[in-house]
């Protein structure tokens, strides 16, 4: 075993890490110790400085890191593995410059996510996004001089291009443009598997793609109609209906028809939950950033053998497992779809009924990368999109992942700032025992404690108590089984028309 510690602090934060010196081992004790009176400081801002050099405002930065060099491969072998030869360019709006960096060291692994290959990255530090071109007409020059001193195909831009400024640049530019949200629709779209996960993906994608719909010079504009109804066909006959016009109008037939589709593969995800719920059990939701850990803890606590891969958004279509605490009481874990910074508002709508097992659950596990260097940055970036689908009041953990190969200094910074905030490793096992222990204290108590004796021949709600209740005592006598717990209201229902309560 590795050497390692397992420490409980006095507000019950779970502090396990292994693989670091004795000094850093000191320091973590030293700092768990003072978590108590510590956690609810004042975060501290970080400075910002707001008088940029004009030749830094002015500049493409380029980030370090990002191989110009091409991999010695054949045109055969290019051709067949078709990699994008893609340049990254972000503007750096806010923040430091180790945040922009960050983010586009992101945007990197989105890409190679997607399958391409990524030659170089720029960075320009500006007050807002150029409206036309996104970095400016000068700089779009600087870009096109760099697409093609690295044989570059695709640029891929870190934010969200309005259609002019995609059109724009590809102008310009010469080779093909996406923006963020493109991108992760395209990794999307490689990884669904199941039916309601591609309806999804293609009802977000055609969403962000309608107000993009153009051609090239007048291919699009010409009017159609009469009686051949310019190829048509029955529903394009019409006074005089452009090409982009047809176009759009059976984009929204097809948006209605997925959207038709997903409500009735909703109904049977709605059954299910339910069920559960009208039987009292109670849901644990894992969620948290991309490539955060969640489907390996969800293999960890229960064995559900979901697919875990180091990639971002392995796992598209919710998992939902059935387990027990320590003491027998049923609940279900579900592991559910990465979020990301800036995840596009179309694919928050498009898979808002897998979405809800997060927003319907009694209690949400908040996985985070420990070993990320900016990991509240994705803490805040959860927190939004749990906002914004209905999940703000919901009980939550924060489940620190990855503390093996993480900074100490910086798993003890989010344990100080986050109250309910426990240290794990999934790979190594540390602290997954006392993550388990919050889970299972955190979930919700049944409200009726009774006292009853239940007659041997309702053996079914002895069992009902075992799943779902909270037991004290249990004992046998000449009656039944004696049992002191805790249930909800509805079984105790049961119980008070079945049993006979003690004197």
């Amino acid at each position: 075993m590795s050497k390692g510690f397992n420490k409980k602090t006095e507000t019950g934060l779970n502090v396990d890490v292994g693989s670091k010196s004795d000094d850093e081992f000191e320091k973590l004790l030293q700092e768990s110790a003072r978590v108590a009176a510590e956690f609810d400081a004042a975060q501290e801002d970080e400075t910002i400085d707001a008088s940029q050099e004009l030749s830094e405002r002015n500049a493409l930065r380029r980030v370090k890191g990002f191989s110009t060099e091409l991999q010695d491969i054949s045109d055969a072998e290019y051709r067949q593995l078709q990699l994008e030869r893609v340049v990254l360019v972000g503007v750096w709006t806010e923040g430091s410059i180790a945040d922009a960096e960050n983010s586009l060291a992101e945007l990197k692994a989105l890409a190679e996510t997607a399958g391409s290959e990524v030659l170089e990255g720029l960075i320009q530090r500006r007050d807002k996004p150029d409206p036309a071109t996104y970095i400016g007409s000068g700089k779009v020059i600087e870009l096109k001089n760099v697409v093609v001193s690295t044989g570059a195909d695709t640029v891929v831009c870190d934010g969200e291009l309005s259609p002019s400024q995609l059109r724009q640049l590809e102008d310009k530019l010469k080779v093909k443009v996406v923006d963020r949200t493109a991108l992760i629709l395209d990794i999307f779209a490689q990884h669904a598997k199941s039916k309601e996960g591609k309806a999804q993906v293609e009802l977000a994608q055609i969403a962000y793609l309608l107000p993009r719909l153009r051609g090239w010079g007048d291919s699009l504009s010409r009017q159609v109609g009469g009686r051949a109804a310019g190829g048509a066909g029955i529903g394009g006959r019409g006074p005089g209906e452009t090409k982009i016009e047809t176009d759009r109008r059976r984009i929204r037939d097809k948006m209605a028809k997925l959207r038709g589709e997903i409500a009735e593969m909703k109904t049977a995800r709605d059954t299910k939950r339910q069920e559960r719920r009208r039987n009292n059990i109670p849901s644990v939701a894992i969620a948290g950033y991309t490539n955060a850990g969640k489907s390996s803890l969800l293999n960890k606590l229960t064995g559900a053998g979901v697919l875990v891969e180091n990639a971002l958004f392995a796992t598209l279509d919710p998992t939902v497992r059935k387990t027990q605490t320590s003491d027998g009481r049923i609940y279900t874990l579900s592991d559910t779809v990465g979020f990301v910074r800036h995840l596009p508002h179309q694919l928050i709508d498009a898979f808002k009924s897998t979405l809800e097992e997060v927003s319907q659950s009694d209690l949400i596990v908040h996985v985070v990368d420990g070993s990320h260097p900016n990991p509240f940055e994705q803490i805040k970036a959860v927190r939004l999109v749990i906002d914004e689908i209905g999940g703000k009041d919901i009980p939550e953990i924060i489940a620190i992942n990855k503390v093996d190969i993480a900074d100490p200094n910086i798993v003890m910074e989010i344990l100080r700032k986050e109250p309910h905030s426990y240290a794990f490793s999934v790979r190594t096992g540390f602290g997954v025992e006392g993550l388990l222990h919050a889970i299972e204290n955190s979930l919700p108590r049944p409200s009726v404690e009774v006292s009853v004796v239940i007659p041997y021949d309702r053996g079914d709600l002895v069992h009902a108590i075992h799943e779902t209740g909270e037991i004290y005592t249990e004992e046998y006598v000449a009656e039944g089984t004696a049992i002191h717990a805790r249930v909800d209201a509805t079984l105790a229902q049961r119980i008070e028309n079945s049993g006979r309560t003690e004197e």
